[in-house]
């Protein structure tokens, strides 16, 4: 006599039966393995799937708002100079790189979002900040919105307007890295920060430091000069 189960609706219940009843063969249980291998992998198929079209739809958007701007303008004495621009429409900022005659790079960052300019000059300890005014906004403006039109801006030498503008360094007003916006930290992270205003000019007694030149696609170049104001 061989002891055996057999299903009922609630329950297993036991029952006898001869040597003759067939016994339960492992190939009556595989089909029921089988199909919940098969289903946890599709579900695993599935979770996979969500995550990587919910990382690309979360990333494309912004690599697509990025793009590299070149300016082409003629200095004082007519020479072409570059200068390139990455232009983030998603953010509102504009990064400006100007090179200069001693294939040196200085870092000027518009973040309209906030109205500031931060200007990262290349041979110098320290970033400096300034409030972004309306001119300013008007000069960058067509960076932001025609760039994804063009990809290239050539100033003509006939059209160009040249100006210049004084920046006094307040240093008695140094900022704490850590409380600017991101772009502004990841720009000035391993310098020190000072606020500046504008001026009409340093006078006679006051040395200006340093300037960086700009060109934008309004065929306008600024010649921005810092100098540090009395204490």
């Amino acid at each position: 006599m061989v002891r055996c189960w057999k299903h009922s609706e609630n329950c297993l219940e036991e029952a006898q039966c001869t040597d003759g009843c067939p016994a339960a063969s492992p190939q009556s249980r595989f089909p029921h393995k089988a199909f919940w291998v098969s289903l946890t992998a599709s579900l695993l198929l599935v979770v996979i799937a969500l995550g990587l079209t919910g990382h690309l739809g979360l990333s494309q958007p912004h690599s697509q708002s990025l793009q590299i701007v070149r300016i082409t303008a003629p200095d004082q004495t007519g020479v072409l100079i570059n200068q390139s621009a990455v232009v983030d429409q998603q953010n509102d900022l504009v990064t400006l790189s100007v090179t200069s005659l001693g294939n040196q790079t200085s870092t000027v960052l518009f973040d309209i979002k906030h109205r500031l300019i931060c200007y990262k000059p290349v041979n110098q300890d320290g970033c400096f900040l300034q409030k972004m005014e309306q001119s300013d906004y008007d000069n960058v403006h067509p960076l932001l919105h025609e760039s994804t039109h063009k990809g290239q801006f050539q100033l003509s030498w006939n059209e160009t307007q040249r100006q210049t503008e004084f920046l006094g360094v307040l240093a008695a007003s140094q900022v704490d890295v850590s409380m600017l916006e991101e772009p502004l930290q990841a720009l000035c992270q391993d310098r020190s920060v000072h606020w500046t205003r504008r001026v009409k000019g340093p006078g006679k007694q006051r040395l200006v430091y340093f300037c960086i030149d700009i060109c934008f696609p309004s065929n306008i170049c600024v010649s921005v000069c810092f100098y540090y104001l009395p204490e």
